[in-house]
């Protein structure tokens, strides 16, 4: 595990998108799963604002880690926020954009995109694999689209299912354990105060965090990172 602290969220930002483009130079092809959240928002602007003539953006294939059921131009759609501030923003070709179908019957659409991740990806140990799979960290300990109450879902066989938010009951479409820690490298964005206890349990295995979904992040490959603003590790300290 690396652990990387920045000032403030901005700086966060700047900092994995440095570390993202270091990445992409290095491959030829990179197939990423994104995430929802203010944190990628803030990294979304960053790329397009600073990075974009840096990175050679036909090489990124883009995924995403979860999805509201709701239709793409929908303001709770993660697909919308990435094309708002980056996709529409870059040279990127439209078929290097796979998105989960918030608007498509919700377990037709899991196993869609399950078989489409079987299509698209290399496989390692008879799995999908990412280059990289970005995740958040929620309030009470969620990652993707698995919630505390539903953490049974982060053991299952298939590569993708459909979860519930615990208080809205909006469905939701997420990846699994399986294919979270198949991939080649995790990184975990997370910024603000109100995630500094979650932050300080996981991290240091202190407190409740068996029962927090992103404790459950371990990837095979070893490689897991945290970009971290320094109000979200203010307890680690």
């Amino acid at each position: 595990m690396e652990v990387n602290i920045a000032g403030s969220k901005k700086q966060t930002a700047r900092s994995f998108s440095e570390y993202l483009t270091n990445l992409i130079s290095k491959n030829n092809i990179l197939h990423i799963a994104l995430s929802g959240g203010s944190t990628p928002k803030e990294v979304f602007k960053e790329l397009a604002s600073h990075f974009k003539n840096e990175i050679d953006w036909s090489k990124v294939q883009f995924y995403w880690g979860d999805e509201r059921c709701v239709p793409p131009d929908d303001e709770e759609s993660n697909y919308k926020m990435a094309n708002e501030y980056l996709f529409s923003k870059i040279e990127l070709p439209l078929t290097n954009i796979h998105r989960i179908k918030g608007e498509n019957e919700p377990l037709g659409e899991a196993k869609r995109y399950a078989d489409l991740l079987e299509k698209n990806l290399p496989k390692v140990g008879r799995q999908p694999q990412f280059d990289l799979v970005i995740l958040g960290l929620g309030d009470d300990g969620h990652t993707a689209s698995i919630f505390p109450n539903q953490i049974n879902l982060w053991n299952s066989e298939a590569y993708c299912e459909v979860a519930e938010h615990p208080e809205s009951g909006q469905k939701r479409v997420t990846l699994t354990g399986n294919i979270i820690n198949n991939a080649k490298e995790v990184v975990f964005l997370v910024t603000g105060e109100n995630k500094a206890q979650k932050v300080f349990e996981i991290i240091k295995r202190k407190g409740n965090y068996t029962a927090y979904p992103a404790s459950l992040v371990e990837p095979i490959s070893g490689r897991l990172n945290w970009f971290l603003d320094a109000e979200a590790t203010k307890l680690l300290e």
